[in-house]
């Protein structure tokens, strides 16, 4: 596998949690040690504001595992902290009953200037997202250069690879393409027998639609609906 291919997989949304309404005090440290409790953990980022370097009221946390993962959410989910109750889920929202829609594009060679902010900015005009816009990250908390956007359909992210591939952002060219598969056979989302799938899941109703995830605004913090 080269160096793209294996960029673009060796992150693992399945083990990814989405944490939201954070305080404004609590640091990436606080985060954790408070999410430890539930696994061991690979990476956590919380995206900062590129001028005020505050976070945004929101991070991610990658276990190990899904397992992990899975029982993070289960036990994390509307505790208190710093006198707010935290929304904590799969990042990976795009699972709909059991059901992936798959609909996930890699971002590459981005300026590393680009945040989820910025991703958030520049893709939501081509469609709703399936879960927040997101940069991988290095573990001092800086972008590795690619990011990855999951939209609600593959007419949206099809609209999205055709109108952005090859575009500068931030005066630099960026490459959109579906990302690789997370089932070790080194295919991408997108392909024909996927999007059969989404089809069929749609007229069977197994997909059921929901609000549209945005990223929060630079200073704003999730909250429930």
């Amino acid at each position: 596998m080269n160096r793209v291919n294996q960029q673009e997989a060796d992150q693992n949304p399945e083990a990814t949690l989405y944490i939201g309404n954070l305080d404004e005090n609590v640091t990436e440290a606080i985060l954790y040690e408070l999410m430890l409790q539930a696994g061991p953990i690979v990476h956590i980022n919380l995206p900062k504001d590129r001028v005020s370097q505050t976070h945004q009221g929101y991070g991610f946390v990658e276990y190990k595992t899904e397992a992990d993962a899975n029982y993070a959410a289960s036990i994390m989910n509307q505790i208190w902290l710093f006198g707010k109750s935290i929304r904590v889920s799969k990042s990976a929202s795009d699972k709909q009953n059991g059901f992936e829609i798959g609909a996930t594009l890699f971002v590459g060679s981005l300026d590393p200037l680009v945040d989820e902010s910025t991703l958030q900015q520049t893709f939501s005009v081509f469609g709703p997202f399936a879960k927040p816009p997101r940069i991988s990250r290095d573990t001092d908390g800086s972008s590795k250069g690619y990011g990855f956007v999951s939209f609600t359909d593959f007419e949206h992210s099809d609209r999205a690879l055709e109108s952005m591939d090859k575009q500068y952002l931030m005066n630099q060219q960026i490459t959109v393409t579906y990302a690789f598969k997370h089932d070790g056979k080194g295919g991408r989302h997108g392909d024909e027998t996927e999007r059969l799938l989404a089809l069929q899941a749609k007229k069977n109703q197994y997909i059921v639609p929901q609000q549209a995830i945005q990223a929060p605004p630079p200073g704003a913090t999730s909250r429930r609906g």
